[in-house]
């Protein structure tokens, strides 16, 4: 069913049977409406200083609504969005604006969804068409970039046959709870444009992260990368380690001597089972997008990002950051 505006002629009608003193029915009847929506337009449509309904009034007020539609701001006040602008420029994600906002300015508050429909209704068919007249584009500044928002669903996969290797089903179940500090994921992001490609190992608890960059995606080069950069850690806080079933993860036995931790693979295709180091990835993709060659990005460059991600406030670990978080377990694991 499609919903007809109420047009001049019908809105003449509704004045003249008021005159008539009909009823709402008996109106509704006569132009084909509900009486719910005769109510309505008679309620909403009288001038303050006038206690009797006009037409021309009311038709005037419908058609200057209709042209506003889809511009109110969804922001609460100038204040609040020079806030919102200024956390989303210097890397915070919405969320995690809405958060501080809270916590530094507690007579103010807005939530992360509102701030989302803020940044899409500045372009046109939400996101899909230009900007607005006069608006920044904000959407630059969310680590996804996506140019409109989108529905999310799953994937279909296709099956394949698991190599012998140690199973996430025979990973210890206290580690899906995150109650602990010490239980790390890695993976590769890789560069098509050269072999040079970077390697992200991510504590599941806190989301400290260690990005590096390799020359190659080899086993060889993993090993060595995943073992350099947990050795920094206490070994109270290396446990268990969980990856996919690529092949640059083959020398997982190596590492587990060396380190003493416990290595687990992932299903085939199931992604979400490690759920923090895919996000990670994600956020790590706002430094560095697709088609970036990783061969031209210096250590120092990786280094910063590193920095940046360890060092932004958290919503599950109460916006500290994945650093203070990590500090804290591990010195209360003393």
């Amino acid at each position: 069913m499609t919903f007809k505006q109420i047009s001049i002629e019908e809105r003449e009608k509704i004045q003249e049977m008021l005159w008539q003193k009909a009823s709402i029915r008996s109106i509704a009847k006569e132009i084909d409406r509900s009486p719910s929506s005769v109510s309505r337009e008679i309620r909403r449509s009288r001038p303050p200083l006038m206690n009797r309904y006009t037409p021309r009034v009311a038709h005037e007020r419908a058609l200057l609504k209709r042209l506003s539609r889809g511009r109110k701001l969804r922001l609460k006040s100038g204040f609040v969005r020079r806030y919102i602008v200024c956390g989303l420029k210097s890397g915070l994600s919405p969320e995690q604006v809405a958060g501080r906002l809270t916590l530094e300015h507690p007579d103010e508050s807005i939530s992360h969804e509102a701030i989302y429909q803020y940044i899409y209704s500045l372009a046109r068919n939400e996101g899909r068409g230009e900007m607005r007249p006069g608006y920044r584009d904000l959407r630059r500044y969310l680590k996804r970039r996506h140019t409109s928002r989108r529905r999310r669903g799953m994937r279909r996969c296709r099956l394949v046959e698991r190599p012998a290797r140690p199973s996430i089903d025979e990973r210890p179940k206290e580690v899906e709870t995150r109650a602990t500090v010490g239980h790390w994921e890695v993976d590769s992001m890789v560069s098509h444009q050269s072999a040079v490609c970077l390697n992200t190992i991510v504590e599941r608890k806190t989301g400290l992260v260690f990005v590096s960059k390799i020359e190659n995606g080899t086993a060889s080069a993993t090993r060595q990368v995943v073992i350099e950069r947990l050795r920094t850690v206490p070994a109270r806080a290396r446990k268990t380690i969980t990856s996919d079933n690529g092949w640059e993860n083959l020398a997982y036995g190596e590492v587990q001597a060396a380190l003493g931790a416990q290595w687990y693979f992932a299903h085939p295709y199931h992604s979400w089972e490690r759920g923090t180091n895919e996000n990670t990835n994600g956020l790590i993709r706002w430094y560095f997008p697709k088609q970036t060659d990783f061969a031209t990005i210096s250590d120092d460059a990786i280094k910063t990002v590193e920095d940046a991600l360890n060092n932004r406030p958290r919503k599950r670990l109460g916006w500290k950051t994945p650093l203070e978080a990590f500090n804290e377990s591990v010195a209360v694991t003393n």
